[in-house]
């Protein structure tokens, strides 16, 4: 049996370069984000043209989630002006809890995941975003996958049925 729900994708975010990773100890990169109204995903790969695709086999993070309620918090928290592309993660979701999906199957509109694990915030959400935003963050900082089955991911109302479930 299937747990399906409505949710929203809000925004899909890609980027061809790493702005964080490899950088500890230096500045950031300079790779703008993308704002897309559609991406296309590969199973095993991730999304075309993103800094991860085909980043290595079995990559746990081939697409990341992110859930606008958190976004909203770190708004009221932190300051209203802050744009959710700041955490660099993939997609913006609304109407689901990502933590529930760490470690099982889900799919979107067709396209097939594997919830694998929290994205933890790291030191750079205090640049990129406010400084705290990374403690604030522990415990919620999105949620990493693996494309199962791939497709095409369109920002608009959708459904996420969580597969296996009672």
């Amino acid at each position: 049996m299937c747990v399906r729900k409505p949710i929203e994708t809000l925004a899909i975010y890609v980027s061809e370069g790493h702005n964080f990773r490899g950088h500890h100890g230096g500045v950031p990169g300079t790779h703008p984000i993308i704002e897309c109204e559609s991406a296309e995903l590969v199973a095993g790969k991730g999304i075309v043209g993103d800094r991860y695709f085909g980043f290595k086999e079995d990559y746990k993070a081939q697409v990341t989630f992110f859930d606008q309620a958190v976004h909203n918090e770190v708004c009221r928290e932190f300051g209203a002006g802050l744009l959710p592309l700041g955490y660099r993660r993939n997609v913006l979701l609304s109407g689901v809890d990502l933590n529930t999906l760490i470690g099982k199957q889900f799919a979107i509109d067709g396209m097939v995941f594997q919830g694998t694990e929290e994205c933890v915030p790291c030191h750079w959400m205090n640049d990129a975003m406010a400084h705290g935003v990374e403690d604030f963050l522990k415990g919620r900082g999105g949620l990493r996958t693996k494309v199962i089955e791939g497709g095409t991911l369109r920002v608009g109302p959708g459904t996420i049925e969580i597969l296996g479930s009672e």
